[in-house]
C-alpha cells in the first residue's frame, strides 16, 4: 500500500519541527555576539545590525509560522536594543526563549502521534482512490455513443493527439464509469434507443451528483434552438451536428481541456532564512507554483538565469546585501528591467516601506502574510508578466515559440549543456507541398494545417522540450536529453500520425504530410551549426521524396 503524498499540513508541521531544532545553536551564537558586543564601543557598532537582524528574522519567521509567543520575545529584544542598547537585558531575553522554546518542542511532540495515526487512517482511505499516472498534457476522455461505427475516426484522432480514449455505448454504464474515475472531457450522443436516459439528462444527473460540471461536448443529428438549449442548460462546452468533423472535435476538445497555463508560475524566493523561504515556498506551491529558494542574495542572478522566474520575491533585510539592493542589482540588468519584485519583511514602519520600494518593486508584503494574500498578489503580478511575454515571444496563430524567442532558448539551454555535459537533438519539421494547399484550398485550409501540426506537437512533445515555429510551415523542435537516434523515431511516430488526419474544405477533404531533418549536439556544438545540420537532413528528406525522417550524416564522424 502506498504512502498519500505529504499534505501541506504535514510540510508545515515538519517545518516548524526543524525551526524549533535549530533555534538553540542560533540563540547561541547571538547570545556570544551580545557579550562580544558589550566590550568595547567598537564592537558595539560592529555587532548590533547583526544582533537587530536576527531578532528582526526570529521575529517575521516566528509569527508566518505560527510561534507568537517566540515571536514576541523577539520583537521585544529589537525594541530594546532600539531604544537603548546600553541598557538592553538580551541575556534575558535569550533566556525566556530559549524557555518558550523548550515549551512548544513539547507541544509539538505531544500532537505528533496523533498526527501519525490520522496519517495512517488517511493512507488507507486514499489507497484505493490512487488513478494511473498520465501525461501532464494527455487528457481521458469519455466518448458515449451507441453507433460505434461513426466514432472510430473520432477515436483516432484523439489518440493521434496523445489522449487516452475510453468508448461507451450506453448511458449506465458510462454514468458508474465517471464516478469511478473522473475524465477530463465527456463527449456524448444526446439520443439513445428507448429505455436509456437522453444524454443531456446523464450530464445533469452526474452535475449535481459531484457537484463538479463536468467538460462535455455534445453530438447530435439535430440542431434545432430547443436541442441547444437543453445542451447549454447540461452545462456543455461544445455542440456539433452529425457527421462530425473529426479535427474540427478535436480542436474542441483541446480548447476544452487546455489548462490556463500549461508551464505553472515561478517564483524565486530569496531569503537567508531557510524555514522563512521554506514556509513561503510551501504557500506558493500549494497554490499551483513551481518555486526556487535562494538564501544568499549573491547566488540570485545565476538562480534567475537558470530558473528564469515570472516573479522574485525578496526578504528585506538580509546580512551582505539588503532587499533595496538586491531589487537595484536586478534591475540594473536589461533583461530583468520588468521582472516583478515583492518585498516580504516584518517592517510595520510605513515610511521605511515607501523608502525600501523606491527600487522599482511591485509590493511591500508584511511578515506574517496570510496564505491567501501571498498567493493572490504573487499570481496575479507573474500572470501579468506573463501574459506581456508572451505577447512578444509566442507566434500569434500558433501559440509556439516564434522565431527569436526559439533561437535565445535554444541558445541559453545549449550553453547550460555544455556546462553539464548533457546530449540535445533538434528536428526541422516542414509541412510538405504547402504552397500547394494554399493554392488548392485557400489559405484557410492552409492555417488549419499549421495549427493542427503545432496542437500534435504541443500535445505529443514533453513540456521541458523547446517548440517554436521557425516562420511560415516550418517548426522546429529541441529534444532535451537524448541524442537523434533516440529523437528520430518519436518524430517519425508525429509523422504517421499527422498524415492520418482528415483535413476539410468546404466538402472536400484531403490530408498533408510533413518532412523532418535531425541533427545532434554536442557533435554540432553550436545553435547555428546544428540548425544548419538539420536542415540538410531535412532537404535530404524533401529530396528523397518527402514524408520522412532523415538523420544528419555528419553524426557518423563524430560518435
Amino acid at each position: 500500500m502506498s504512502k498519500p503524498a505529504p499534505t501541506l499540513h504535514d510540510k508545515l508541521n515538519q517545518l516548524r519541527e526543524r525551526f524549533i531544532e535549530q533555534l538553540p545553536s542560533r540563540l547561541a551564537q547571538t547570545a556570544e555576539l551580545w557579550q562580544q558586543s558589550r566590550t568595547t564601543s567598537e564592537e558595539q557598532s560592529r555587532l548590533a545590525p547583526e544582533l537587530h537582524r536576527f531578532f528582526h528574522s526570529l521575529k517575521g519567521t516566528g509569527r508566518s509560522l505560527g510561534f507568537e509567543r517566540l515571536a514576541l520575545l523577539a520583537d521585544q529584544a529589537e525594541e530594546a536594543l532600539t531604544t537603548s542598547p546600553a541598557r538592553a537585558d538580551i541575556d534575558a531575553f535569550i533566556s525566556q526563549l530559549l524557555l518558550q522554546m523548550g515549551h512548544e518542542q513539547q507541544h509539538l511532540r505531544s500532537h505528533h502521534g496523533q498526527q501519525q495515526a490520522l496519517a495512517a487512517v488517511n493512507s488507507f482511505e486514499l489507497s484505493s482512490q490512487v488513478e494511473p499516472l498520465r501525461n501532464k498534457r494527455q487528457r481521458l476522455i469519455y466518448l458515449c455513443d451507441d453507433e460505434p461505427e461513426q466514432v472510430d475516426q473520432l477515436i483516432h484522432h484523439l489518440r493521434c493527439f496523445g489522449h487516452e480514449v475510453v468508448q461507451f455505448i450506453d448511458t449506465d454504464t458510462f454514468f458508474n464509469a465517471v464516478l469511478t474515475r473522473r475524465p477530463d472531457a465527456v463527449i456524448m450522443d444526446v439520443q439513445f434507443p428507448q429505455g436509456q436516459t437522453a444524454g443531456t439528462e446523464t450530464l445533469t444527473s452526474l452535475n449535481k451528483l459531484t457537484g463538479q460540471p463536468l467538460p462535455a461536448i455534445v453530438l447530435s443529428a439535430h440542431s434545432d434552438f430547443h436541442s441547444r438549449l437543453s445542451a447549454v442548460r447540461a452545462g456543455c462546452g461544445g455542440y456539433f451536428t452529425k457527421p462530425v468533423k473529426p479535427l474540427d472535435l478535436m480542436l474542441a476538445v483541446d480548447e476544452l481541456t487546455a489548462p490556463a497555463a500549461e508551464e505553472p508560475l515561478k517564483v524565486l524566493v530569496v531569503d537567508d532564512e531557510p524555514e522563512a523561504a521554506a514556509y513561503h515556498a510551501l504557500l506558493l506551491e500549494e497554490g499551483g507554483m513551481s518555486v526556487h529558494q535562494v538564501h544568499h542574495p549573491a547566488d540570485a542572478l545565476n538562480a534567475m538565469e537558470r530558473f528564469s522566474p515570472d516573479l522574485v520575491l525578496v526578504d528585506v533585510y538580509m546580512p551582505v546585501c539588503s532587499g533595496e539592493e538586491l531589487a537595484s542589482i536586478i534591475r540594473q540588468q536589461p533583461e530583468h528591467l520588468g521582472l516583478p519584485i515583492i518585498y516580504l519583511s516584518s517592517e510595520t514602519d510605513s515610511q521605511k516601506q515607501i523608502s525600501a520600494m523606491s527600487a522599482g518593486v511591485e509590493a511591500f508584503l508584511t511578515k506574517p502574510v496570510q496564505p491567501e494574500e501571498l498567493v493572490s498578489a504573487v499570481r496575479l503580478r507573474a500572470e501579468r508578466l506573463r501574459l506581456l511575454r508572451s505577447l512578444m515571444t509566442r507566434d500569434s496563430m500558433t501559440g509556439l515559440y516564434n522565431h527569436s524567442t526559439t533561437t535565445e532558448l535554444i541558445n541559453k539551454n545549449l550553453a547550460q549543456a555544455h556546462r553539464d555535459n548533457s546530449q540535445h537533438a533538434m528536428a526541422m519539421i516542414d509541412i510538405d507541398h504547402f504552397k500547394q494547399v494554399n493554392d488548392t484550398h485557400g489559405h484557410l485550409a492552409g492555417d488549419q494545417v499549421i495549427i493542427t501540426l503545432a496542437r500534435l506537437l504541443k500535445s505529443r512533445l514533453r513540456l521541458s522540450d523547446i517548440i517554436g515555429r521557425y516562420g511560415g510551415e516550418e517548426f522546429v523542435v529541441l529534444l532535451k536529453g537524448i541524442n537523434a537516434e533516440k529523437a528520430a523515431p518519436l518524430i517519425d511516430s508525429l509523422r504517421e500520425d499527422f498524415a492520418l488526419v482528415d483535413f476539410h474544405a468546404g466538402e472536400v477533404r484531403f490530408r498533408c504530410t510533413f518532412s523532418a531533418g535531425i541533427s545532434s549536439f554536442p557533435a554540432q556544438p553550436s545553435t547555428e551549426s546544428l540548425r544548419l545540420s538539420a536542415d540538410q537532413a531535412l532537404y535530404r528528406a524533401k529530396h528523397h521524396g518527402r514524408n520522412q525522417v532523415v538523420i544528419s550524416t555528419e553524426l557518423t564522424d563524430d560518435r
